[in-house]
Formats: structure tokens, C-alpha cells, sequence
């Protein structure tokens, strides 16, 4: 998954195999009570992604989802959510960015889902450089303000 607010997207890009059963839906879910666990509403397209594969146990699936767009929710999840596709994304995107949200596929076999993933946020590498340079920038002081201090 790769969320966009600036373009206001979500790709959607995932590989399966060895399912029990066949597709039948996917779609993500949002927002969990706690963090990591719990179940919710769907709050994408019902049933299913445009496009997804269904009736296979393996597949590939790409898409792109316009968050400006009805279409790519669940219209259940934007009345719960404010009423309007803004108020949507940016509960969508607080849940994905609090590790509240899941990715369900759902099978033949396993109804209320077979393959279930949260959406746990990771730091884009850019942030992760500027984060290294802030703790260092930051030793350098405090290393600074010690020697500093002594007599």
C-alpha cells in the first residue's frame, strides 16, 4: 500500500497464493478499536476492488484508488465518517497511519476472510535520513554543551 495525500491515492498492490478457497471480495477495513487487532467496517469498495481477481486461489492485483472519488469507498464508511469523501480519506488515512486498518481477502473457504494484514506505516526513507541527521545533529549538541560546561 502506498498513500499519497498530496495526490490523494492509494495504491493498492498485493501477490497471493496457496489459498484454500477461491476469492470472493477484498477490500480494507478501518478503523479498529486498538492498534494491530480487532475487526471493522469495510470501509473501501463493497464488495470488492475493481478488478480484483476472483474465483482463484492465487493472483496478482495493482490499482490505484482515487480518495476524492465515492466510488472508492464503502458509502456506509463516508456517512460514518463526516459525509464527504475528505472526511473519508482523512479517517482512512489516520487509521492506516495508526496501524488501524486491515487488508482482507476473503475466500470461499474462509468467509470472513483468509488472508488478513494490518496496514502498519513505514517511515519513508527520506524521513528516516532526516531523523538520523536530527538524533545526530542533536548528540553533536548536547556533546557540545558538556565540553562546554567543564572548567
Amino acid at each position: 500500500m502506498d498513500y499519497d495525500n498530496f495526490a490523494h491515492t492509494l495504491t493498492v498492490g498485493l501477490t497471493f497464493s496457496g489459498l484454500l478457497g477461491t476469492t470472493t471480495a477484498s477490500h480494507i477495513h478501518a478503523a479498529t478499536a486498538l492498534p494491530g487487532v480487532g475487526t471493522a467496517g469495510v470501509a473501501t469498495t463493497t464488495p470488492t476492488f475493481a478488478g480484483f481477481p476472483l474465483g482463484v486461489t492465487s493472483g496478482t492485483y495493482n490499482n490505484v484508488l482515487d480518495l476524492t472519488l465515492a466510488s472508492s469507498y464503502n458509502p456506509a464508511y463516508v456517512t460514518a465518517n463526516g459525509g464527504t469523501t475528505a472526511s473519508a480519506e482523512v479517517a482512512l488515512a489516520s487509521a492506516m497511519a495508526s496501524d488501524r486498518a486491515y487488508l482482507n481477502i476473503h475466500t470461499s473457504a474462509f468467509g470472513g476472510g483468509e488472508i488478513r494484514g494490518f496496514l502498519t506505516p513505514v517511515p519513508e526513507p527520506t524521513t528516516l535520513a532526516l531523523v538520523g541527521l536530527g538524533g545526530l545533529g542533536m548528540a553533536m549538541l548536547a556533546r557540545n554543551k558538556k565540553r562546554a560546561s567543564k572548567p
